[in-house]
């Protein structure tokens, strides 16, 4: 990204959801993160299509964060961290020239959800782990298109996001959940007998579970084809993102548990399958690549021209697809059971995972220690109760017990390492 502003969009233009013409009116929550600095850059590749007017970020990266937004002359800038105020301020102004209005600087743990609700045509929600949850629910609320990246909030939510949401209002950012996306356009669902969520194995395919047991952080950061954030691309090591995926398909596209299936697809071209009832099976592929989906996320129901890479279909190749091993990865099991659970059994799930893979960053946990201790705290709580409606307040409640569970005992086997 260059220092120079993006020759953008007549601002006077107004999409035309009819016809399809004029720019869309983009608001990208997580704009510093990997999904929101390639959704920029798909924005700027096309800037008669898509208009950014919002960024949110967690204050980290204030640098990047005054430069998108100079760049892309948006009109709001938000920022969780409330003490990344002062250093946003000085890294805008810097940006910005003499006599160039700058920003509204919005700062808060509800900054990002403020941005969400605020005028435009399509939301993405790019931010990682289950506080993409309240923006979530205020850009469906605000009656927004949600191009929906932030998988935790549907699976923490899932009750209350559905309940808000308007048919086709949420497009499928993830790339299997936008391959779904894709193919399942072309039958009804009573034509879907199977849901094939590939996965490409991570690090760590083909090793077993006692193999597993002295694996590092940097072996579980060692992802062989995708680039990804730290949280993620552990999730992948551990597969408890293909287990979130699960749940996702299941409460995106209403299949039940047992006709959502995964498979092990170690190039990661097929992003995942439709498998219908008279026994065709449709494949979404792609060289990996999140710009697709993104463009899907985006741009639906237009396409975007050369949003992301092509086969060279001249030269040969070889895809493979493998079984699943449920023992040395017992994570997707582990999310099925816990999404028929449903109620505030995935948000205990989520919170716990994420706070497995705090401590086995932090060196607290070893790597078979975070499913282990997930499906611990995943037990402890129960079963839902039966007849009660999901709130706000319980999912809450229940990511604030399961986090704190896992402290205790993260703190403990910490402890009994010290002393071994």
């Amino acid at each position: 990204m260059t220092d120079a502003p993006a020759p953008l969009a007549d601002p006077h233009l107004v999409y035309d959801p009819v016809t399809g013409d004029g720019p869309k009116d983009v608001a990208i929550l997580g704009s510093t993160g990997s999904i929101g600095t390639q959704a920029i850059d798909l924005v700027l590749r096309n800037p008669d299509r898509f208009r950014v007017t919002g960024l949110s970020a967690h204050g980290s990266r204030t640098a990047l964060l005054a430069e998108q937004a100079h760049r892309l002359r948006v009109r709001t800038v938000a920022v969780a961290r409330q003490d990344a105020v002062p250093a946003l301020r000085e890294a805008l102004s810097a940006r910005y020239g003499a006599g160039e209005p700058l920003p509204e600087i919005l700062a808060g743990p509800d900054a990002a959800t403020e941005v969400a609700a605020s005028d435009c045509h399509t939301v993405l929600n790019g931010i990682t782990g289950s506080i993409g949850l309240a923006p979530t629910l205020a850009a469906l609320e605000a009656g927004r298109t949600l191009a929906l990246a932030n998988k935790e909030s549907l699976i923490v939510g899932g009750p209350l996001v559905k309940a808000l949401a308007e048919p086709g209002q949420i497009i499928p950012v993830d790339s299997e959940h936008a391959a779904l996306f894709q193919a399942l356009a072309a039958g009804t669902r009573a034509d879907v007998r199977k849901l094939v969520v590939t996965a490409s194995g991570g690090p760590f395919r083909g090793r077993t579970h006692a193999e597993l047991a002295d694996v590092t952080v940097d072996d579980a950061l060692a992802h062989p084809t995708w680039a990804m954030g730290p949280v993620i691309t552990i999730n992948s090591a551990t597969l408890v993102n293909k287990g979130l995926e699960v749940i996702e398909a299941h409460l995106l596209y209403d299949i039940p548990f047992d006709r959502i299936e995964v498979v092990v697809h170690p190039q990661s071209y097929v992003h995942s399958m439709v498998e219908f009832t008279d026994g065709s099976t449709l494949a979404q592929a792609t060289p990996p690549d999140m710009r697709g989906p993104i463009a899907i996320g985006l741009g639906w129901p237009e396409r975007v021209p050369d949003a992301a890479p092509v086969f060279d279909w001249s030269k040969a190749s070889t895809w493979e697809f493998f079984p699943l091993d449920n023992e040395a990865f017992p994570s997707v099991n582990l999310a099925r059971h816990v999404g028929e659970l449903a109620g505030t059994a995935p948000a205990v799930f989520n919170a716990a995972n994420e706070e497995c893979v705090e401590a086995f960053r932090a060196g607290t946990l070893p790597f078979n220690g975070i499913i282990e201790t997930v499906t611990r705290v995943v037990e402890e709580h129960g079963t839902p109760r039966p007849g009660t409606s999901l709130t706000v307040s319980d999912v809450l409640e229940a990511e604030t017990w399961a986090r704190a569970r896992v402290r205790e005992l993260t703190v403990r086997t910490a402890s009994a390492e010290a002393r071994a």
